[in-house]
């Protein structure tokens, strides 16, 4: 992620300001993969770099070896997700699992089974169904 704010705009031209606010603005690579508030997604999304859902998703959603961010506007619907880091700032309904850790931050919403290393569930948020701690991104035998 880069941000942009030295007097042009991130779109070009001048800014009003050399002091505006800085606007901030995703890069290819190695960067973010973001989809907007206003996107609907229905089937399979697989990234290999980390992904922000903002928007309404319903499918699977496999983020390799990356985080997976579900905004505060964030919908997702899905028989299975998987990602390194997954943080649930919206609303979602499936089964996660993730290799690292999983956040469910204050007024996010979780129904389904939990299978992670570690996790942080903040005070505010909803969650119900099942947790499987595992052991190094390995299941527990």
């Amino acid at each position: 992620m880069r941000q942009t704010g030295t007097g042009e705009s991130q779109y070009g031209g001048s800014a009003t300001s050399p002091s505006a606010t800085p606007r901030m603005s995703y890069s290819g690579a190695n960067g973010t993969a973001v989809l907007g508030r206003s996107v609907t997604v229905k089937g399979q999304i697989v990234s290999e770099e980390d992904l922000v859902i903002d928007g309404e998703v319903e499918g699977t959603v496999e983020v390799r070896d990356h985080r997976l961010t579900l905004g505060p506007n964030g919908k997702l619907r899905a028989s299975m997700v998987k990602a390194k880091e997954i943080v649930i700032q919206g609303s979602l309904n499936g089964n996660v699992e993730a290799k690292d850790k999983v956040y469910i931050r204050k007024d996010a919403t979780l129904v389904g089974d939990i299978q992670t290393a570690g996790i942080v569930i903040e005070d505010g948020a909803y969650f119900k169904g099942g947790i499987d701690i595992t052991r190094n991104g390995r299941e527990n035998g």
